[in-house]
């Protein structure tokens, strides 16, 4: 008797697809790895490298930049080409240029790279989330974009317990930035052996090698509810019924990010301006408060499968607002004020913060996933860059409390536009949750 075939949105957890999600998860860790490592290197290269604050400035944003423009084309050429193909040469890339960031003479070389770098990593996003959605069941697809929001502050949390290692080592900000090769080589060994999506080949026509990895992934019959094949275009992603749906997932992840890597790339500065601590032991001060953001992406994994996406974003913006708001208002409160304000912040993060990654590859088809991503992840870090740069003059000639109430203002910003736009896609299929029809909560389609 034959086995009944399951929808691939069906299927059980298998340990391949395990692995699709941990060596997917390069990307993320990478962006995590390689923003906060410059934090710490800086410390020791502007001697060297005679760094004043703008060029500062501008190194903090360099890797920034790239990803904006990385995501953009990466997304779409991911979408055009392939996952795979793409998968293998962004971390390659990645590799080499992290080698020659280790052997910079000049503020403008480092700043190429890191953009070039920085390019790579926004390229990865649309790649590895695209191909972890479209392996992975629905019943498992918020536990495993929560593991992609948690990787990346493992990789940040890393860099900094690397860096304050370093710090003491002669030329050690060289073997900082030279540092990502190690984590590239592993990923790439771990992504070789993954085959291409097969949705994205069903997306294409390519119907006969979709179905030939699908039994050779899963061994059993198992069928695609994929609609008919569609030709990439870019400008889908903007027409009627998904253009709300990007300014959405571009807004909510701006207001989640700017706050959160204002904190990564300058925390031995706000812990120092916080009168908390200062060189190494503000690095040790800034591995705990990431402790917070990794713990924070756990329970966020599990809540939006129980209460949905919706309440899950609703409620972690309001209380992080709120955190933020309290930090704005008594920037001198204390230890106990500005560390549990800090804590409460980053763990109630974790909730946007893995739904940025959920949201964009759910509310999209196959056919432009990729691209969707992309242009999210760029709209984001148009503020992310500007913010950035602009955070150490600001906090020089305002102080932290100003500068805690204009993150308020953006995490609130965040929550509105959950409360106004923000779907549930709880339970649903990829063919569900990427048709027109779908709905916001304020009724755009």
């Amino acid at each position: 008797m034959s086995e009944e075939k399951v929808a691939l949105d069906d299927v059980e957890m298998t340990p391949f697809l395990r692995r699709v999600t941990i060596f997917s998860s390069g990307g993320p860790f990478l962006e995590g790895y390689v923003l906060s490592i410059i934090g710490v290197a800086m410390v020791g290269m502007k001697s060297e490298l005679g760094i004043d604050a703008h060029w500062s400035g501008l190194l903090g944003i360099g890797a920034l930049i790239g990803i904006f423009i990385g995501s953009l084309m990466g997304g779409w050429l991911t979408d055009l080409v392939g996952r795979r193909r793409m998968f293998i040469a962004d971390v390659s890339l990645i590799a080499v240029l992290s080698v020659l960031c280790a052997f910079v003479d000049s503020p403008v070389q480092l700043f190429v790279f890191r953009l070039l770098v920085g390019a790579a990593v926004g390229a990865d996003y649309p790649i590895a989330t695209s191909m972890i959605t479209e392996f992975t069941p629905r019943r498992y697809r918020s536990i495993s974009m929560g593991f992609i929001a948690a990787v990346w502050y493992v990789g940040a949390n890393i860099a900094y317990v690397v860096g304050y290692f370093l710090s003491d080592v002669e030329n050690g900000w060289r073997w900082m930035l030279g540092s990502s090769l190690v984590p590239c080589l592993v990923i790439l060994v771990g992504r070789w052996s993954i085959p291409e999506s097969p949705r994205w080949l069903y997306s294409k026509g390519r119907h006969e090698e979709a179905d030939r990895i699908v039994r050779t992934v899963f061994g059993r019959d198992v069928f695609l509810d994929e609609p008919e094949p569609t030709a990439t275009s870019f400008r889908k992603v903007f027409s009627r019924g998904y253009l709300w749906r990007v300014l959405f997932v571009g807004v909510i992840w701006l207001c989640q990010a700017i706050p959160m890597f204002a904190i990564y790339t300058y925390g031995p500065q706000i812990i120092g301006a916080f009168g908390l601590a200062e060189g190494n032991a503000a690095l040790i001060g800034e591995v705990i408060i990431g402790m917070f953001f990794l713990i924070g992406t756990i329970p966020a994994m599990f809540l939006a499968e129980s209460w949905g996406r919706r309440r899950l974003i609703i409620v972690c913006f309001a209380a992080m607002t709120l955190a933020l708001g309290i930090l704005g208002l008594w920037p001198d409160g204390g230890l106990v004020l500005v560390v549990g304000c800090f804590a409460i912040y980053a763990l109630f993060s974790g909730g946007p913060g893995n739904l940025q990654w959920l949201y964009p590859n759910e509310l999209f088809p196959t056919d432009v996933r990729a691209s969707a991503m992309g242009v999210a992840m760029a709209i984001s870090r148009i503020g992310t860059v500007v913010s950035i740069y602009i955070l150490p003059g600001f906090i020089e000639s305002y102080g932290m409390g100003p500068t805690m109430l204009v993150g308020t203002a953006i995490s609130a910003l965040g929550l509105l536009v959950s409360v106004v736009w923000a779907p549930e896609t709880k339970g649903l299929t990829l063919a569900e949750t990427g048709a027109p029809g779908l709905r916001g909560r304020g009724g755009a389609s």
